[in-house]
């Protein structure tokens, strides 16, 4: 859910009126009607916005019970969720005795506070920038202010009007405090330290070519480093905190769209395009619109990457249309080839323009909470399925028996696994690959042991060829391990497998093949099988989070 739809829910709840203690409702109760109406795609931010709204205390806010109505707990950044005691009615029994008239100078203050705290909290509980934010540095200035204010409040030394002055103080503190934890969290500066390393690579190689009127360098090593740096965007932890999800996630929208147009533009480098002007009068016109295209790609990898200051989506979407539109009114008819050509063009345009409505993306928490996305459902069903043949496949080798091999069945899984819909989520493309590793480390694994098993050596057999698979033996007994490993890097089994495989590495390495041409062969598959299963090793322990 949005938002505003939250927000809207809100103010439904918490409607001003004269006399706000009066309700006999208590604070908590807002933030659970926000809860029930955000849904559950908006769980975490509910949670967050009900501690900043409402502090968590399930006290009745009534006119006797002044200390306990007015902001309730301090706010904590969402970490505790505290559905109250009889305790938080008992702490001050003297204070309850002598209540103060709402319309009282100085809690009808606290009352100002506290509304201008309601429309901050849901600002302080999604803001996902830096320190030096201008939206960072604005609301850091409103909460210093209103803390100046509560701190100007003339209590009179009674200690009711203490007691909630204290309160709305520290429900701004709070408010602060979170605001600068998210803004200067290790994770956060881990998302922004590399989302600046690729956006150095990418107006090295792409955009500060193309400005300067030459070519980019657009290949595979460029896509392959895009690529490495989106892993490992996937690997920072956000501790379920929303401003630190909501950071990662559209930092990762940004480096797979531009992933997604250098990889469009790749294959198109070849072609033998654009036609002589002399075949068609409307080849001249298509040419041009074919130039301008190319520099709005420009323009668009100086968007997604924060490299441009001047331009925005909106309007270089604009410009595209008018593109598409010139290009519709050629009249091209009768020529195959033309028409091809303008075709191309105009699905050149509209994939750069399917990456132009991501100046809002990550504002639907939906999108970067996936506790209840029905993808990350079915991958997580797959994964419980295999996780099922893979106790399976490990406890008859355990007692010998090698008859049971669901080969067919995990190629169905990976069958059903490349049909989830990924949306083009990065954060769900990473949980989908990481279920396709776990289905193919059980298939290598009854390969090898299948391999193995009907392995006949001959008298001739070269010795370095023997002693490859005597290597490979290891690794499968390693292997089997490693699948059945279910603990973390600290652990001494964890270090202990690492060290086992690392040796077999160098025992590949020491073997000398003599010219044998299917020793080298042989060598060679059986490092990359020993580096796939450090790195299966390594995934399982990596504590990687949706």
């Amino acid at each position: 859910m949005q938002l505003t739809s939250i927000w809207r829910c809100f103010r439904r709840c918490t409607r001003w009126s004269p006399d706000p203690l009066a309700t006999g409702r208590p604070i908590g109760a807002f933030r659970g009607d926000i809860m029930r109406n955000a849904g559950a795609g908006s769980l975490e931010l509910g949670m967050d916005l009900g501690m900043a709204l409402g502090g968590g205390s399930h006290v009745t806010c009534s006119p006797v019970s002044l200390h306990a109505g007015l902001f309730g707990k301090p706010f904590d950044g969402g970490k505790r969720m505290d559905h109250g005691s009889s305790q938080d009615q008992q702490q001050h029994p003297a204070e309850q005795q002598q209540p103060y008239h709402p319309q009282h100078p100085a809690m009808m203050r606290l009352y100002e506070v506290q509304k201008e705290v309601s429309t901050l909290g849901p600002q302080v509980c999604t803001f996902s920038g830096l320190q030096n934010d201008r939206e960072y540095k604005r609301m850091e200035r409103e909460l210093t202010q209103l803390l100046l204010q509560v701190d100007q409040v003339d209590t009179e030394g009674k200690l009711e009007l203490q007691g909630a002055r204290k309160r709305a103080a520290q429900e701004v503190e709070g408010l602060l405090r979170y605001l600068e934890e998210n803004a200067s969290h290790p994770s956060r500066l881990a998302i922004e330290e590399l989302s600046n390393a690729a956006r150095e690579l990418v107006d090295e190689r792409v955009v500060a070519p193309q400005r300067a009127g030459g070519v980019a360098e657009i290949n595979d090593e460029l896509v392959d480093a895009l690529q490495e740096f989106i892993l490992r965007l996937t690997q920072i932890k956000t501790e379920g905190r929303v401003p630190l999800r909501k950071a990662r996630y559209r930092a990762l929208t940004r480096l797979c769209a531009v992933q997604d147009v250098l990889e469009s533009r790749t294959p198109q480098q070849t072609l033998s395009l654009p036609l002589s002007g002399e075949t068609h009068e409307a080849v001249n016109r298509i040419n041009q619109v074919m130039v301008k295209v190319s520099m709005a790609r420009s323009q668009l990898l100086a968007l997604l990457m924060g490299l441009s200051g001047r331009d925005s989506c909106a309007h270089l979407s604009r410009i595209l249309t008018e593109l598409q539109v010139e290009l519709d009114a050629l009249d091209v008819s009768g020529n195959a080839a033309i028409r091809n050509y303008r075709k191309q063009v105009v699905e050149e345009i509209n994939g750069l323009l399917k990456h132009l409505d991501l100046e809002g993306e990550g504002d639907d928490t939906r999108r970067y909470d996936l506790a209840q996305n029905n993808s990350i459902r079915e991958i997580e069903a797959v994964r419980a399925h295999v996780s099922h043949l893979r106790e399976g496949v490990l406890r008859h080798c355990v007692m010998g028996d090698l008859s049971f091999r669901p080969k067919a069945e995990l190629q169905s899984l990976l069958t059903h696994l490349d049909q989830v819909d990924t949306a083009k989520n990065p954060c769900i493309r990473e949980a989908r690959r990481r279920a396709v590793v776990e289905v193919q480390a059980v298939i290598t694994f009854l390969d090898l042991r299948e391999a193995l098993l009907c392995r006949q050596p001959g008298p001739e057999e070269h010795p370095s060829h023997r002693a490859v698979w005597m290597v490979l033996g290891s690794l499968s007994d390693l292997q089997a391990q490693v699948l059945g490993f279910d603990g973390k890097r600290a652990d001494k089994s964890y270090m202990m497998l690492e060290e086992l495989l690392t040796k077999q590495l160098l025992a590949l390495d020491a073997v000398d093949p003599l010219g044998d041409a299917s020793t080298k062969v042989a060598r060679k598959q059986a490092v990359k099988f020993a580096q796939n299963i450090l790195n299966y090793l390594d995934m399982k322990t990596d504590e990687w989070e949706y």
